[in-house]
Formats: structure tokens, C-alpha cells, sequence
């Protein structure tokens, strides 16, 4: 149990890094934001991927299609808050 928790961390860490680097401007978010911004993204990820291959991976943790479909949540998932809640945060 606590592998998988400090897994997920770890992942969320690197997506979420990927995607603030693939997205352009300044995200003023921290680095247990990023950690979360790339766990959500890992979820969003996995539920694209089940819509698009109609099957679930359950082949393990670390896949790379799973660690790039994590990425590519978390850069959806950066985009939509830059999108909608940035407009909030600027005018504040």
C-alpha cells in the first residue's frame, strides 16, 4: 500500500513537471499542486485511454503507455486551469 502511494506520487510528480514544461506561461502553482495536477491527470489519462482502446490495462503499474497517458492528462488538465481559472486569479 504505501509503494502504491509513494508511486502515484512520483508519477503525479513527473507528469505534472512534463505538462507545466509542455504548457506555456507561468502556472503559480507548488510542487504538491504539480504532485496533484499529475495524479489527476494520471486519472484523466487512464479514462481517455479506456474510451479510445475499450479495454483496461492491468498489465502493472509502470507502463510507459500508462506514464505517457499520464502526461497527456495532466497537460489536459493544466490546460483547462490555465484556461478557466487563470481567468479568476488575473483579475483578483
Amino acid at each position: 500500500m504505501l509503494g502504491l502511494i509513494i508511486s502515484l506520487i512520483i508519477v503525479g510528480l513527473i507528469a505534472g513537471a512534463v505538462a507545466r514544461l509542455v504548457i506555456p506561461g507561468h502556472q503559480n502553482i507548488s510542487i504538491p499542486m504539480t504532485i496533484l495536477l499529475g495524479i489527476i491527470g494520471s486519472f484523466v489519462g487512464g479514462f481517455l485511454g479506456f474510451l479510445i482502446f475499450q479495454r483496461d490495462a492491468m498489465d502493472g503499474f509502470f507502463q510507459p503507455a500508462g506514464i505517457i497517458g499520464s502526461i497527456i492528462g495532466a497537460i489536459i488538465v493544466l490546460f483547462l486551469y490555465v484556461r478557466f481559472a487563470g481567468r479568476g486569479a488575473a483579475r483578483r
